[in-house]
């Protein structure tokens, strides 16, 4: 069965807000900077955002949060700080999902294969929520 977690942005400040939840909520907390990808981005990162978190995540149980500084180009506004992440359990629920839900909506970010091994995409329904479509083939 599919599952939504929460997925909050920060401007900078993900790793002390990850920290904090940390030390309230307990669990185990995994994170990945700018300045220790393996593989570039799309496009050059200044150098002030070598610290900033691409993705993190704060595991206890069946709780997961997860969060990132990776703030679109419009800037934090009401309503982008935090999307709907959608984990599917096979490709064909993703593609499923990911049609239904943006229809007549915004396909932001199309499916596609990352450099971290799932298929994932970004989209707005048509109610404005933004929600991360996510499947990791695991075997």
């Amino acid at each position: 069965m599919a599952n939504i977690n929460s997925y909050l942005t920060f401007n900078g400040n993900c790793l002390e807000a990850m920290t904090f939840y940390k030390e309230c909520l307990g669990g185990e907390l995994t994170f990945q900077t700018v300045g220790e990808l393996a593989l570039p981005l799309n496009e050059p990162m200044p150098h002030c955002m070598e610290n900033c978190v691409v993705h993190s995540t704060l595991i206890k149980g069946a709780m997961v949060l997860t969060a990132s500084d990776m703030v679109p180009e419009n800037g934090l506004i009401k309503g982008n700080s935090v999307s709907l992440l959608l984990n599917c359990n096979t490709e064909e629920e993703a593609r499923e999902y990911y049609t239904r839900l943006s229809a007549n909506g915004e396909a932001t970010h199309p499916l596609e294969d990352t450099f971290w091994g799932a298929l994932f995409g970004d989209l707005v329904d048509k109610y404005g929520n933004q929600w991360l479509i996510n499947f990791e083939n695991t075997y």
